[in-house]
């Protein structure tokens, strides 16, 4: 039997928003905001994002790549759970992505929301991750991240 490599990684990013918790916090919990930063972007269409914003909910993303990436056509999924809210504060949540139907990971994300000294927001994320082969491994997940949180700031900067 081939043994299957498991890369496991943890990073965190630190990032600064001139809006309060309270409103950074809005772009993770309203459905139609998250949906906005977090699901729709030019490489893939957006086939679903069903968001259930509570302890023991769900979030899941269903995206088909465009011809133009690297996966013309494939399906990419991302399914979570959310493990623990404290409302403008922590979010938890546990999730499994899958392409072309094969887990290539398993995640547990923890987002803060701290009050800047000047009222905006110190968003702290922090990422542990068990990467499967066609992962694109943790430096595709890290690249990923960074592209989503400047997405994250358009959303908050909308009026």
């Amino acid at each position: 039997m081939k043994e299957q490599s498991i890369t496991h990684h943890t990073f965190t990013m630190e990032r600064y928003y001139p809006a309060p918790p309270a409103k950074v916090f809005a772009a993770f919990s309203d459905p139609a905001k998250k949906q906005r930063w977090f699901g729709e972007a030019r490489t893939h269409d957006l086939e679903l994002f069903d968001l259930d914003f509570r302890e023991g909910g769900k979030e899941s993303a269903r995206y088909r790549f465009k011809e133009s990436s690297p996966f013309p056509g494939v399906l990419l999924s991302n399914d979570g759970v959310y493990q623990n809210i404290v409302p403008d504060s922590r979010i938890m949540m546990s999730s499994v992505m899958t392409l072309g139907g094969r887990c290539i990971s398993t995640s547990l994300a923890t987002f803060e929301f701290l009050e800047a000294a000047d009222g905006g927001t110190d968003l702290l994320f922090t990422h542990h991750g068990a990467f499967l082969e066609g992962s694109g491994g943790p430096e595709m997940r890290e690249m990923g991240w960074k592209t989503l949180f400047e997405r994250l700031t358009e959303e908050i900067e909308r009026p």
